[in-house]
């Protein structure tokens, strides 16, 4: 039995089922689970103290392109809406292999990590060059992030009237092949699980409506859940009215895609009906804030969203349309354009840390995780907040009003992954060295 003890916070933000803040509380752990919350508390175990702490859950990240950490800020595709930024993007792609994706996992990993985040899903739907989901699943397992990786796929090139090139697309025989060996072999139901794999073609205008189909018939029969991008932007809701004679909400209704086993990325552009038809079935949505604003696809009605009961988990989307990985610093942009859009009073501080912790569980289908209490996982952030980015703050607890946005110590299933702002897991400077050396190689190929 392994056991430690967090000592004395100043505020731990619990986040469960009575939004319960406590000050001066311990949390002790007992073999990677929470056994006991509360002032006194003893331990046979280390102590780890948290005083001039605020403490969190582990963050969660409901959408992500890891592989993109190796194509930040390409020129071309700085200023561009979504399809011409895909287009600029995927001869770049196109060049990756299996270490691309191994080491720009990693490094995406070791971000989000040390802005918080404990449990992260990644949607790769592209498999150039011998690359395989296994790359990132090895990558997760090396930094110690719960991972949630799906196996996306793109089955229609431009020679189809896709948007993708023709090089990038697979057999759809091949993808369902593929997605039940993925499955098979790294997906664990259980409850504490560090890996479970999800089915995600890619989107609408990337994937025939067989296979989104035969897609979710899979996904049920092995018991997973399955993620696309959804009504991102007015091009996306344009293509598919002129495609499929619907808007994204019937598309996908029409194809099984939606139900508590399905989450949809971004939904910036979802109407009052379908946010109905969202919440009536509990499908979740994957909030991608600083994505949005940097592609302009415009501001998610997330305030309609919540407010109806729809599930509703945060994402950093893609480092090469945000172009950062920061979950925290997403977190706050969250709450800032639901301002923007709808009045000083539209979200709290508070509201938007429990998206991206409870409300991100949740959507990933994670009870266990996103809340800090006893029988749930030890997923555990603590914040210094006695620095320069908290100082003068009257509500450290308020985190995403002041700061800070790096935490201080991560502990994931009880393991310490984060410890005093620096990654445990491994040697970073080595790892961002690595990336530069694959980004700068790409770079002159071009």
């Amino acid at each position: 039995m392994s056991e430690f003890l967090i000592q004395s916070a100043d505020t731990v933000l619990t986040v469960d089922d009575a939004r319960r803040e406590l000050q001066g509380a311990d949390i002790l752990v007992r073999d990677g689970v929470i056994a006991a919350i509360g002032p006194g508390l003893t331990t046979t175990g280390a102590i780890h103290s948290a005083a001039g702490c605020v403490v969190t859950p582990g963050l969660v990240n409901t959408h992500h392109h890891l592989y993109q950490t190796l194509t930040r800020a390409v020129p071309g595709g700085q200023d561009a809406l979504l399809f011409g930024w895909l287009q600029r993007l995927y001869p770049i792609w196109a060049r990756f292999g299996p270490e691309e994706m191994f080491v720009s996992a990693q490094l995406g990993l070791a971000e989000l990590a040390l802005s918080g985040c404990a449990l992260s899903s990644d949607h790769l739907y592209l498999y150039p060059n011998g690359a395989r989901l296994d790359d990132t699943i090895a990558a997760s397992a090396e930094i110690g992030l719960r991972f949630h990786p799906t196996r996306g796929a793109m089955s229609i090139g431009e020679s189809a009237g896709g948007l993708p090139p023709d090089s990038l697309v697979e057999a759809e025989a091949a993808i369902l092949e593929d997605s039940i060996r993925v499955i098979d072999a790294f997906h664990d139901p259980a409850e504490g699980s560090m890996c479970r794999v999800g089915l995600a073609p890619c989107s609408p205008f990337s994937v025939s409506r067989e296979l989104m189909r035969d897609a979710a018939l899979l996904a049920r029969d092995k018991g997973v859940m399955l993620h696309t991008h959804l009504a991102e932007n007015d091009e996306d809701i344009a293509y598919s009215e002129a495609q499929f004679g619907c808007r994204p909400g019937q598309y996908a209704e029409d194809l099984g895609w939606t139900g508590p086993d399905v989450w949809h990325a971004h939904c910036v552009k979802l109407d009052g009906a379908e946010i109905d038809l969202f919440a009536r079935m509990r499908t979740g949505v994957a909030h991608c804030p600083c994505s949005n604003c940097r592609l302009g696809s415009g501001i998610a009605p997330v305030r309609a969203m919540r407010d109806a009961g729809v599930p509703v988990g945060l994402g950093v989307d893609g480092s090469a349309s945000n172009d950062a990985g920061n979950l925290i610093a997403e977190a706050r942009q969250s709450m800032l354009l639901q301002r923007v859009a709808r009045g000083a009073d539209a979200m709290s501080a508070r509201e938007a840390l429990e998206i991206a912790t409870r409300g991100g569980a949740d959507v990933l289908g994670r009870p266990d995780c996103g809340r800090l209490a006893v029988g749930k996982r030890a997923d555990i952030a603590l914040w210094d907040v006695t620095g320069i980015d908290s100082a003068g703050s009257w509500d450290p607890a308020a985190l995403l009003l002041a700061g800070p946005t790096r935490v201080k110590d991560l502990f994931i299933d009880g393991r310490h992954i984060v410890a005093g702002g620096r990654l445990a897991s491994l040697d970073l400077p080595r790892l961002i060295e690595r990336q530069n050396a694959l980004s700068r190689k790409l770079q002159e190929s071009f």
